[in-house]
C-alpha cells in the first residue's frame, strides 16, 4: 500500500461529458478529483478541501468563471487552470490578469491537458520561499524530512504516517521554516478566509503531528509554539 498523498484537482464544470472524461482522465494518472457544476459551490469547496489545483470553466450557469478567479485569488494562490469554449485573446488575457495560471481551450487532449497540470504543479512548488524546497522538492532538518513531490515525512528515512491535513500543517510550516507563521494565517491558508478563529482545531492536528515526529513532544526539536502567536518550523540552524 502506498504511502503517498495523491494530489487532489477540483473540477468545475457543468458539462456532464467533459466532467466524465476530466475525473477518467485525472483518476488514471493517480489524481484524486472533486467535480462542483456551479460557481455558487465553487469557493466553498476550494476553502474546505484545499485543492492541489483547479480547473475552472468560465461558462457557469449561476456566475461567471472570472468571478471565482477574483475572489480565489484574495487569499489562495492554489493553481488554477481555465478550460474554456472561450478562443479570443481578450477573455485569456482577463483570465490570466486575474490571476488563473493557465488557459486551455476547448475542445483539448488528454496529453495536453495532464502536461499543463504537471507544470502547474512544478510552479507551484518552485515559487515556494525556500531554496532548498525550490530546487530539491523536499526539505531537511536534522533526521526530519518533507518530501513535497510524493507529499509525504520521513523521519529517520521512515515514512510517518500524517492524515492529509496534518501533511499540509508541516508542509506549509516547513515552506517557511524559521519563520513564524500565526494561527489565522495557518488557518486562512489550510481552510480558507471563512475559516473559524477558533485555535481548537490547530491545536489538536498539532498534539497528533507531535506525537508522531517529536521524540519527546515535550521539548519539540522540529515545531515550535510561539505562545499566543503561532508556529515556527526549525530551519536547520535551531
Amino acid at each position: 500500500m502506498s504511502n503517498e498523498i495523491r494530489n487532489k484537482i477540483l473540477i468545475v464544470e457543468d458539462d456532464p461529458g467533459i466532467c466524465t472524461f476530466l475525473r477518467a482522465v485525472l483518476n488514471a494518472d493517480g489524481y484524486d478529483t472533486i467535480i462542483v457544476n456551479s460557481g455558487s459551490s465553487a469557493l466553498d469547496m476550494i476553502a474546505s478541501h484545499c485543492p492541489d489545483c483547479i480547473l475552472l470553466d468560465l461558462g457557469l450557469p449561476d456566475t461567471d468563471g472570472s468571478q471565482i478567479i477574483e475572489s480565489a485569488r484574495k487569499w489562495t494562490s492554489t493553481p488554477i487552470i481555465v478550460i474554456s469554449a472561450r478562443s479570443l485573446e481578450q477573455d485569456k488575457a482577463e483570465a490570466l490578469d486575474l490571476g488563473a495560471d493557465d488557459y486551455i481551450t476547448k475542445p483539448f487532449g488528454s496529453i495536453e491537458l495532464l502536461a499543463r497540470i504537471r507544470t502547474a504543479l512544478r510552479h507551484r512548488r518552485t515559487s515556494l520561499d525556500n531554496d532548498e524546497i525550490t530546487l530539491t522538492g523536499r526539505y531537511h532538518v536534522g533526521d526530519m524530512e518533507i518530501d513535497y513531490r510524493k507529499r509525504r515525512v520521513l523521519l529517520g528515512g521512515e515514512v510517518v504516517h500524517l492524515t492529509p491535513n496534518e501533511f499540509r500543517i508541516v508542509a506549509l510550516l516547513g515552506q517557511h521554516a524559521g519563520r513564524v507563521l500565526t494561527y489565522k494565517a495557518i488557518l486562512r491558508q489550510l481552510w480558507g478566509p471563512s475559516a473559524s478563529s477558533d485555535n481548537k482545531i490547530l491545536r489538536v492536528h498539532m498534539a497528533s503531528i507531535r506525537r508522531k515526529i517529536e521524540p519527546n513532544p515535550s521539548e519539540p526539536r522540529y515545531i515550535f509554539t510561539e505562545v499566543g502567536v503561532g508556529y515556527r518550523m526549525a530551519d536547520g540552524e535551531d
